[in-house]
């Protein structure tokens, strides 16, 4: 396999010998002659991976799910029917009723969708602050870099369960309040990694010329080193989404995320937990479709860092390892 690099100066692997760099022109060249960008080229190792295929054939049913799933039904999730306590599925209620009369199929559609809103919003957040934090300290260095790591691992060690708890008790499970501790709480893994990435890029050329033209410090960050950490910060995204997920579901299913009359995934598992014997649907439905969230976004977030990464193997052969 050979390898060259595109002409902003980024590695990318050839995966077959039509990729190969034959010409003597340093960036690779597709099965039509023409020669492909960055984009192209990760767009087309992706596609090769078929696990992150279906982790994306996936996520998208799960995504209209959430979004249109409860114009299916004529039920409300918030609707209670005291006549049909604890119904099973069946042709009328599909995915049957709770022990409060309210139907299970709109609930975990309007519970999935809570449970992606806050996980996608908080995973921007900390991406977003990660960055800006990570790169800024690794650029302006000095005492503002040690400043920013004793901060970032000071918080590191502090019991944040306990403060997510105590902080989401007392404003009553309001999910905004859930994404902001959560937030406050999920940067600081990687704002170090990137840190870490950013301390060499400052030494870059493009940076150094961007110093002697007088381009303000933020500016060089926001638009000259950030952009340049776009793969590590898209693969952590993504699998931000699933952390997440996971800390809403367990918060939730503890009674400190999101909470009555709002439903979320972990409040339904919350709800089934005792009524696994009795009523198993109603744990069932919801950790299923936690599965498939969490299994998805893992997927697609592998297939990301692999089609990213010019290294990988499993990008360039088309998902085999």
């Amino acid at each position: 396999m050979s390898a060259g690099t595109t002409p902003d100066g980024v590695l990318a692997a050839a995966p077959d010998s039509a990729l190969a760099t034959a010409t003597g022109h340093d960036t690779p060249i597709g099965h039509d002659g023409r020669y492909l960008g960055r984009r192209r080229l990760y767009l087309r190792r992706f596609r090769r991976n078929r696990t992150a295929v279906a982790g994306v054939v996936i996520l998208l049913l799960l995504v209209l799910f959430s979004a249109f799933g409860e114009l299916l039904t004529p039920y409300h999730f918030s609707d209670a029917d005291f006549s049909a306590l604890t119904q099973a599925p069946g042709s009328e209620r599909w995915f049957g009723t709770n022990q409060g009369g309210n139907d299970v199929y709109a609930s975990a559609a309007h519970g999935l969708q809570r449970s992606l809103v806050i996980a996608v919003t908080v995973s921007v957040l900390t991406v977003a602050v990660s960055a800006v934090v990570g790169a800024g300290a690794a650029y302006l260095g000095g005492r503002t870099e040690k400043a920013t790591l004793a901060l970032i691992h000071f918080l590191l060690i502090v019991p944040s369960f306990l403060v997510l708890a105590l902080v989401s008790h007392k404003l009553a499970g309001d999910w905004r309040v859930l994404v902001l501790v959560l937030t406050v709480f999920g940067w600081m893994s990687t704002a170090r990694v990137v840190w870490s990435v950013s301390t060499s890029l400052r030494e870059r050329d493009y940076v150094l010329a961007a110093e002697f033209m007088g381009v303000r410090p933020l500016r060089i960050v926001l638009r000259h080193i950030v952009p340049n950490l776009g793969s590590l910060l898209i693969v952590n995204l993504t699998l931000g989404v699933v952390s997440t997920v996971l800390s809403e579901t367990a918060l939730s299913f503890l009674g400190f995320g999101v909470q009555t009359p709002d439903v979320s995934l972990g409040t339904m598992l919350a709800d089934g937990a005792g009524t696994i014997t009795s009523a198993p649907w109603l744990f069932a439905f919801p950790a299923g479709l936690t599965v498939l969230l969490t299994v998805s976004m893992t997927f697609v977030g592998d297939g990301l860092r692999d089609a990213l990464d010019p290294t990988s193997t499993t990008g360039a052969a088309g998902g085999r390892r």
